[in-house]
């Protein structure tokens, strides 16, 4: 069941080769399955769903936890409220909304809802 605040889901970035490549490598070696939205982007659902992102001005640097939230503007407002910083505001993507945000430490995380 999905909470607000809980960690929902992981984005990795695929830049250092190929999609293709990170596809293959995770099959191989652990049996991964994917499901691929268009030519830069393939989702798993291995324990915590997540996806692997190719297109470059899109891929995060790092992974990305994603967190999910049943109120995305609350969350935004409790978010700077608490210290974090609103990297990406609010902005619609397949499948919901989401912000980006980095906490005191310099992690970037998202939050995403409806």
């Amino acid at each position: 069941m999905r909470q607000t605040g809980k960690l929902d889901y992981l984005e990795m970035p695929a830049t250092g080769g190929t999609l293709d490549s990170a596809k293959s490598f995770y099959s191989r070696a652990f049996g991964w399955s994917f499901t691929d939205y268009g030519p830069t982007y393939a989702a798993f659902s291995e324990g915590l769903d997540g996806g692997f992102q190719a297109d470059a001005g899109e891929a995060p640097e790092r992974p990305l936890p994603v967190l999910y939230s049943e109120d995305i503007e609350a969350t935004k407002d409790a978010v700077e409220a608490a210290g974090g910083t609103i990297m990406r505001p609010i902005f619609a993507f397949p499948g919901g909304r989401r912000f980006h945000f980095t906490d005191p430490a310099g992690n970037e995380l998202a939050v995403w809802g409806n």
